[in-house]
């Protein structure tokens, strides 16, 4: 972690320690953040978790999904490691897919207060039916606001070939 000083990283104690505790019950204070050096540049950061797993509310059965979340930071940055351990914690969570992609798009607004977010799940079928759901977040009163209106608009025109689910 050369070039971060102690107070970049403060927030940070997950990363580098020895032992990972895994939790499987929805845990939103897992969440870590650490001082963005760009803020005045706007960029994204995308995450892609291909394993995540939830838990139908009515059914109990597993549900499985791709994570796909794109945001542009603002002054914090979610700490990779503690995002893998939070999704992570939904394994055993009862909720809709909707549901999901909403709680892990406010939980990040609530530790991150980025510019923009989009959070979107590509589960796969159950009863030969896939779900999609897709939301986002624009900082009001910026121009990432409007953002998040158009891409919400347009976020999936052109959508891909679904043949290997």
């Amino acid at each position: 972690m050369a070039g971060r000083s102690e107070h970049e990283l403060s927030g940070v104690t997950l990363l580098g320690s020895q032992e990972t505790v895994y939790k499987y019950q929805y845990d939103p204070s897992i969440l870590e953040a650490f001082v963005n050096k760009h803020p005045e540049n706007d960029y994204f950061v995308k995450f892609n978790c291909p394993e995540f797993t939830s838990i139908c509310p009515k059914t109990g059965q597993p549900d499985f999904a791709t994570i796909y979340i794109s945001y542009v930071p603002d002054k914090l940055l979610v700490e990779s490691k503690s995002l893998k351990l939070y999704l992570m914690s939904f394994r055993n969570h009862g909720d809709f897919h909707e549901d999901c992609v909403n709680i892990i798009m406010k939980d990040l607004i609530r530790l991150l207060d980025p510019k923009y977010i989009e959070v979107w799940g590509k589960f796969t079928p159950r009863g030969g039916i896939s779900i999609d759901p897709y939301c986002n977040y624009g900082k009001p009163g910026t121009k990432w606001e409007q953002v998040a209106e158009k891409r919400l608009f347009y976020h999936d025109m052109y959508p891909e070939k679904v043949d290997n689910r």
